[in-house]
């Protein structure tokens, strides 16, 4: 069975654990600040799930999923991730990562940042434009008439196939907003982040039951937005 490795288990990366387990496959949790943390975790995840190092999880993982502040992708271990679709969730924040020249001024994207350091990786950016408890909400069957899209950037488009067959392990349709370059397209403040997936699509989002988003409705979402 395939395996999913996760590089940080906040709330986003403890919802892909639980949807991942749910969908039978096997999961390597990690986090900062060690193995030990995660104890509790795990034993709710039941048997598919384990404990490791952020090493030990980008080895372990068929998929990796880089799900940490920004600030920190520094610490992302390069050589068990050579030749890895990675997944990076994340979003810049200055507050909390700090200023970052690049991406204030657009020359790059976050992901493309995580692209950088990861340099003989796949990183496709995914997960980061939904909250948490939506995620946990929405996951459908293939076949369900209201299962939900999300959307995908990357480099390479094999990678990115590589990635939807994850999503669609996990309960979503994907849809391709480009490259990394175009990843922006989801970041905060889009009309795609957060609100398509709430019951008022609007930005009162955090407060509100999640609700199915079609194709349809993020690739026009996806259109509209603007730097």
């Amino acid at each position: 069975m395939a395996t999913l490795g996760l590089i940080g288990s906040g709330n986003i990366g403890s919802t892909l654990a639980r949807l991942a387990v749910d969908a039978g496959m096997d999961v390597a949790l990690s986090n900062s600040r060690g193995p030990q943390t995660l104890s509790g975790l795990v034993d709710e995840l039941g048997p598919r799930a384990r404990a490791a190092t952020p090493a030990q999880a980008a080895t372990a993982g068929d998929w990796v999923v880089v799900t940490i502040p920004l600030g920190a992708v520094a610490t992302v271990p390069r050589e068990p991730l050579v030749g890895k679709t990675v997944i990076d969730t994340g979003n810049y924040w200055a507050p909390r990562d700090g200023i970052i020249p690049e991406l204030e001024t657009h020359e790059l994207t976050d992901s493309e940042l995580l692209q950088r350091h990861l340099a003989e990786a796949h990183v496709v950016k995914a997960f980061n434009n939904i909250n948490y408890k939506h995620l946990a909400a929405l996951s459908r069957p293939v076949d369900a008439a209201d299962r939900t899209t999300l959307p995908i950037a990357g480099d390479d488009p094999d990678t990115k196939k590589h990635a939807a067959e994850l999503l669609s392990l996990l309960g979503y349709d994907s849809v391709d907003m480009g490259p990394l370059t175009e990843s922006w397209r989801s970041h905060v403040g889009t009309p795609v982040f957060c609100a398509p997936y709430a019951v008022t699509k609007n930005d009162q989002y955090l407060n509100q039951p999640a609700a199915p988003a079609s194709t349809a409705e993020i690739v026009a979402a996806l259109a509209s937005a603007r730097r």
